[in-house]
């Protein structure tokens, strides 16, 4: 009989510390979950780590990886332009095969309070894991910092914060570097094109500066059959032209299904699949 597989994507408060990252893919590994993909950013000052495994193993994961976050990383001191609630931020669960979206919640449920009873650190609880239907979506959480959390009794941990565990499908985390330093534009941009303003279905979108000389549209496509990665990028390449911006290129966080490749490859070599 073939095995459940989960997947979560942490995403750590640190991208400038290799030696912090590398200790949180040992403790990772540890438990015998499997690190796939990790990824940093030294202007976000964040890492996303993308890792596998059965559900037993990747909630000792969870746990060990909270740990490593706690012990080595203080809020306090972190500045980065990507917003964030905790030192580990963001903990989805991801059914991939032979699972499921209430065994992902469930998962991430006891990870939560796992991680709560060992080292006090609260959890508010998203998307299929979400235990009122006004925390379903993270922007919300983010938002609305006067929100008890779904597990434990304090706000935030003093040097830690919180963290939002989730369970939903697969996302893809991608961005678009703008030729640019009008932030003004780029957030009129993502507000445009983002579902929560009247844009495209599933997509969520913020704008980043990062640095001298450009600004990124930072996206969420929670949809990729719905909202194919090249229509975003067509889309934002004709609304930042319209401003006499240049696209300078795309990047790509973390891992993406085979299907997503495939339906943008297609689109722009001008051919049909099957």
């Amino acid at each position: 009989m073939t095995r459940t597989l989960f997947e979560i994507v942490p995403n750590l408060s640190e991208g400038r510390d290799a030696s912090t990252v590398a200790a949180a893919i040992e403790a990772v590994e540890s438990t015998g979950a499997r690190v796939v993909n990790a990824s940093s950013d030294t202007v976000h000052h964040r890492s996303v780590l993308t890792i596998v495994g059965d559900g037993e193993t990747l909630v000792n994961a969870a746990v060990a990886l909270a740990g490593v976050a706690l012990e080595r990383i203080d809020l306090l001191a972190h500045s980065g332009v990507h917003p964030r609630i905790g030192a580990l931020d963001v903990l989805p669960f991801v059914p991939l095969r032979n699972a499921t979206l209430p065994e992902a919640a469930a998962l991430a449920h006891r990870a939560g309070a796992e991680i709560w009873r060992r080292y006090r650190v609260p959890s508010f609880y998203y998307g299929a894991a979400a235990r009122a239907p006004e925390r379903r979506l993270l922007p919300a959480i983010r938002r609305n910092t006067e929100w008890a959390p779904d597990e434990g009794d304090v706000l935030r941990h003093p040097s830690a914060g919180a963290i939002a565990i989730g369970a939903r499908d697969v996302l893809i985390a991608f961005n678009i570097e703008l030729a640019t330093t009008d932030l003004r534009a780029v957030r009129t941009i993502a507000r445009m094109i983002r579902e929560r303003d009247g844009g495209l279905r599933t997509l969520r979108a913020l704008a980043l500066p990062r640095g001298d000389d450009r600004v990124q549209v930072s996206l969420n496509v929670t949809d990729y059959a719905a909202t194919p990665l090249y229509r975003v990028v067509e889309l934002v390449r004709a609304l930042a032209a319209e401003r006499g911006i240049d696209v300078l290129g795309c990047e790509l966080v973390g891992c993406l299904p085979l299907a997503a490749v495939e339906a943008t490859a297609a689109y722009y070599l001008g051919v049909t699949t099957l």
